[in-house]
């Protein structure tokens, strides 16, 4: 008997219980669709989480400071490092006050959790240009001028239909002017980057946030290159104007790494979890080869009375199950790449091409390996046995 008669027989078998065989390719089907698409979850999220990272700029330092009361960062401390002698290699300095507020226009409101406060040159620090209109001036920081530039959530909140660069908005009480529009940017889960609104931070001390210890201090380094530099640098200023553990620096570098080697263990715990629905997978393809076996335990008699060798029986029921495994795993290819074009728990799945090359040999393999016992049963069996099972 050749390899096409066999394959031929393997089909029957498979078509002679179609909802049996149904139900133990969907078994493999969830099983590969749920490897592919939490691996692509965790690839997803990772990759928004990075772009965030680097969306902030991979030359800047953040600086906050650790203690309470009067050890926090001040403006002056602020405006020391930039210091062109002691901190060559910083390009600019941008303290920082963030507050919650409420935004209200014509009737119309919307609370933000991060109105800021800051000054011009944090813009291109933190790499958020806009979209619309212009960012407030040093002069209009410098005469704490109400002006406040908000992002494309916020406008399009307050603003549906509207131009909102010239409108002004209540905030605190106060108004507010409205200058520009941030340019839209990409958000991670839950958390929305488009939901802030930037003002001069004279302005925001005065009216919302009181004189208080500054939320952070943004350094940008002249370049990538001279983070590590910078961060000595300002340290070194810092040492000189705060207790020693009164600040910690962030540095964008470290936190992308951190957070490419966080997202990449999560990534894979992610997968093996999905793993344990494609082990269920297996399980359920011995029962029903074992089950198979069982029913057609006569007709594996006859065929060995016939002259059929233990190895083409073998050989029938390991393609069998096999062919039910690589089935659900086409399928489950199939569904994991239709899910992956829908948002899921606010992050785009990422198909990583390695997850379904190793999701689909894991469904072969699973296939010859718990195929492997009903096959082996069924080719043990003695002529004469079989042909007396009832």
């Amino acid at each position: 008997m050749n390899f096409t008669e066999i394959l031929r027989f393997a089909l029957r078998g498979i078509g002679a219980n179609k909802l049996r065989s149904m139900l133990t390719v969907l078994g493999i089907l969830i099983g590969v669709a749920a490897v592919i698409l939490l691996v692509a979850v965790g690839n997803g999220s990772a990759q928004a989480i990075a772009s965030r990272i680097e969306a902030l700029g991979t030359n800047t330092l953040t600086v906050m400071s650790t203690s309470r009361g009067s050890g926090g960062l001040t403006m002056r401390i602020a405006e020391s490092l930039d210091d062109g002698e002691i901190a060559p290699d910083v390009r600019s300095v941008s303290p920082v006050v963030s507050t919650s507020a409420t935004l209200t226009y014509e009737g119309a409101e919307h609370e933000i959790s991060s109105f800021v406060g800051t000054t011009p040159s944090w813009f291109a620090a933190s790499n958020f240009p806009v979209a619309d209109g212009a960012v407030f001036t040093a002069d209009d920081e410098a005469q704490a001028r109400r002006v406040v530039v908000i992002g494309q959530t916020v406008a399009e909140e307050l603003f549906p239909g509207v131009d909102p660069v010239g409108r002004q908005v209540t905030v605190g009480g106060a108004l507010f002017t409205v200058t520009g529009v941030l340019k839209e940017k990409s958000s991670a889960g839950f958390q929305d980057a488009n939901d802030t609104a930037v003002a001069p931070i004279s302005a925001v001390r005065q009216v919302l946030a009181g004189y208080g210890s500054l939320s952070s201090v943004l350094v940008e380094a002249a370049s990538p290159a001279m983070v590590d530099t910078v961060q000595a640098e300002i340290s070194t200023i810092l040492d000189h104007r705060l207790e020693s553990g009164a600040y910690r620096v962030q540095n964008a570098s470290q936190l992308l790494e951190t957070q490419t080697e966080t997202a990449g263990t999560f990534t894979t715990l992610l997968g093996a979890v999905a793993a344990i629905s494609l082990l269920v997978g297996g399980i359920g393809i011995t029962n029903i080869m074992l089950v198979t076996v069982t029913e057609r335990t006569r007709e594996i008699g006859i065929r060995k009375a016939l002259g059929a060798p233990r190895r083409v029986i073998l050989t029938q029921f390991l393609i069998e199950a096999t062919l039910l495994s690589v089935i659900g795993g086409g399928l489950g290819v199939a569904a994991a790449v239709i899910g992956s074009r829908f948002s899921i728990v606010g992050v785009q799945p990422v198909i990583v091409p390695s997850s379904v090359a190793l999701a689909l040999g894991v469904s072969v393999l699973i296939g010859l390996f718990f195929g492997g016992l009903p096959a082996a049963r069924a080719a043990r069996l003695r002529p004469i046995d079989a042909l007396r099972y009832e």
